[in-house]
């Protein structure tokens, strides 16, 4: 079975160019994490001197300084380093989902071509950090996984037009799990499909460290000098955003970044980690990666849609026995804000969104 990895290219052009070494941003992460050399050479892989001859090199060539070095303050980012790191990352988070799907998708081609017997999954799914360790876990089991990000009801429609085995879409607990409910029925027609227990999550306000701005409830991002970041349209968290705007009737014009979108919750925590943003609306996960503050408002369930006749498939069957595995419990047990009270248990999709609807009512 054969796997691609597409990684991106950045080429500087100035009196000279050169194309830019990746792995300087994995060690200028580890010096803001530690403020030492030693220690951000361990975090991205090298040694010590290819660290220190990296850092002069890349110095040389912008013609000022990437690390401060002061006696008893150990090692600290200069402006350039810092802005060169939360560059690096944030675009890392931004292309990151687009280059794994694309790669996942010429891998399957090129696998079908090659007539590769391999069992595979083809998973749409809103951008998850359990997904993306899942993965892994059914690689181990020789199970090939084809995922692509997309927002909840964006996944959800393409699994109805067949063009992928599985969708992952979420909503929240409580009287506004039963608003998107709603939404979420008309694209599972009853019967035709089913439903897969994967994990819960709780999701919130990611802020500053500290939370200077005071975030506390959904009115706050609407106050002066509040610089918020969305996520795109068609995602389940942007959708629980407007659900939650229109109901206190604020003003979007008045959510200053309200336009500015982007696709996954860690490309949200690394812009407001960049110092660019205040508050974003996403998981705890991805606050915890970036170590920024949170606020939590909601726990969502997560949920795998797949089509009724697929259910006793050898890749569904491989899926479930991994769900309720040992190894599924230490992937989520390692993410902040995530429970999997009932992994793997498969449900009728017309149980579930009653349920939800019972809820709200109570």
């Amino acid at each position: 079975m054969i796997r691609i990895d597409i990684r991106p290219v950045w080429t500087f052009r100035g009196e000279e160019s050169r194309e830019f070494d990746f792995v300087l941003i994995a060690l200028l992460e580890g010096i803001e994490r530690t403020g030492k050399l030693t220690k951000a050479a361990e975090h991205a892989a090298i040694s010590y001197r290819h660290a220190w001859n990296l850092i002069e090199q890349w110095q040389g060539f912008f013609g000022t300084s990437l690390v401060v070095m002061e006696k008893g303050r150990g090692t600290q980012l200069s402006q350039l380093g810092s802005d060169l790191l939360w560059a690096g990352l944030r675009a890392r988070e931004r292309l990151a989902p687009e280059l794994e799907g694309l790669a996942s998708e010429f891998a399957s081609t090129l696998n079908k071509s090659l007539r590769d017997s391999t069992v595979g999954l083809a998973v749409q799914a809103s951008h998850d950090f359990a997904i993306g360790g899942l993965r892994g876990l059914l690689d181990g089991r020789g199970i090939s996984v084809d995922i692509q990000y997309r927002g909840s009801f964006d996944a959800l429609a393409s699994l109805r037009r067949h063009e992928c085995d599985l969708a992952g879409f979420h909503f929240p607990e409580g009287p506004m799990g039963a608003l998107m409910a709603r939404r979420y029925a008309e694209c599972l027609p009853p019967g035709e499909h089913m439903l897969i227990s994967f994990a819960t999550r709780m999701q919130g306000f990611i802020v500053q460290s500290g939370n200077p701005k005071e975030i506390r409830d959904i009115g706050d991002i609407a106050r002066a000098g509040v610089r918020f970041v969305n996520r795109q349209r068609g995602s389940g968290t942007r959708a629980l955003l407007e659900f939650l705007i229109s109901r206190e009737a604020i003003d979007r014009a008045r959510i200053r970044g309200y336009d500015i979108e982007e696709t996954t919750h860690a490309a949200v925590a690394a812009l407001i980690a960049g110092k660019q943003a205040d508050v974003g609306f996403g998981v705890q996960a991805a606050a915890a990666q970036y170590r920024l503050g949170f606020v939590p408002y909601c726990r969502e369930r997560y949920m795998l849609a797949c089509r009724t006749e697929h259910v006793g498939s050898p890749a569904i069957a491989a899926l479930l026995e991994t769900l309720r595995g040992p190894d599924f419990a230490a992937l989520i047990a390692s993410l902040p804000g995530y429970e999997a009270p009932d992994p793997g248990r498969v449900l009728q999709t017309s149980d579930v969104f009653a349920a939800l609807l019972a809820e709200a009512v109570e």
